[in-house]
């Protein structure tokens, strides 16, 4: 584990409140954040030390999500709805109420908006007509975490029922309902391959899924603490944990070995819970945001 060098290059402060939601811009050097304090902050990674606030919203913000090809932001607003930002002008250019629960996440498929939300809907907007298509209620527990497989037309969904169930993004069917996680399920993501997808949650459990049959291939007890989200870097050769435990874990893709820890003891990392990791395609830096409402932003070298 030794041979990974990382080196923490800046913490940025400003929010007010743990931080929630983070997502990369449509131009990679730009990243955002939204937090409980209702603050949308874009950050610069050529010159983070100044954060510029795109919204402040009432309610706390779990989900941001970007359309890169729309230049579109669209803001999860808790109990409330979605708030769409035109990036270029960086202007509000709509909004949409549409629920009284949290907004835990927000995928965008062509000119779909799929929002999960605390009552177990995903609920399927349109974007170009800017209004409510239809709601699919999947459980009775809170939907926490999407990801896309856009080669196979999949949306894979994690609950809080512990289950994860995939459906079809064309016409919304369900395909493929996966069991095994023992806890809820916060940590989705497709590796760049499109060939496995990985899972993790509140049971501290890693577990790996064939995309081709859905079957599960591997499960790795990877935290002491629940895992909060997962991020592959671009080349789809490693990706990254972040947990409860307040600690990052890099791993090998293909191997499933645990190869690096960035802690707070070894690289003066956070002090609490680290509630999402992005592995930036813009220069490979690591974000990471935490409830200790501070961003870090670590160089790694592999």
């Amino acid at each position: 584990m030794s041979k990974i060098q990382v080196n923490k290059l800046h913490t940025l402060t400003g929010h007010n409140d743990c931080i929630y939601a983070l997502a990369e811009g449509f131009d990679p050097r730009f990243f955002y954040t939204g937090s409980g304090d209702g603050m949308v902050v874009e950050w610069d990674l050529i010159n983070p030390k100044d954060g510029k606030l795109i919204a402040k919203l009432p309610h706390s913000v779990y989900a941001l999500e970007v359309d890169k090809e729309k230049k579109l932001l669209f803001i999860g607003h808790n109990f409330e709805g979605i708030h769409v930002i035109d990036l270029q002008d960086n202007k509000e250019i709509w909004s949409l109420k549409i629920t009284d629960q949290s907004i835990f996440d927000i995928k965008s498929v062509g000119n779909e908006l799929f929002v999960a939300t605390g009552d177990g809907v995903i609920t399927v907007i349109d974007i170009t007509e800017r209004s409510i298509k239809k709601h699919l209620k999947l459980s009775s527990k809170s939907a926490r975490v999407m990801a896309v497989d856009q080669e196979k037309k999949n949306l894979a969904i994690g609950f809080s029922d512990h289950s994860i169930k995939v459906i079809n993004t064309d016409d919304h069917a369900p395909t493929q309902l996966l069991n095994g996680h023992s806890n809820s399920v916060f940590a989705l993501a497709y590796s760049p391959t499109q060939d496995t997808l990985i899972s993790g949650g509140r049971d501290a459990s890693l577990k790996f899924w064939d995309t081709n049959t859905y079957q599960e291939t591997n499960k790795v007890i990877a935290h002491m603490f629940a895992i909060n989200f997962l991020s592959f870097r671009e080349d789809g050769m490693f990706f990254i944990t972040c947990s409860m435990d307040k600690s990052i874990k890099i791993w090998d893709a293909e191997s499933h070995k645990l190869l690096k820890v960035i802690d707070k003891a070894r690289h003066a990392g956070h002090g609490t819970s680290i509630n999402k990791v992005l592995w930036s395609t813009y220069n490979q830096s690591i974000i990471s945001i935490s409830d200790d409402r501070s961003i870090s932003i670590w160089k790694v070298e592999i």
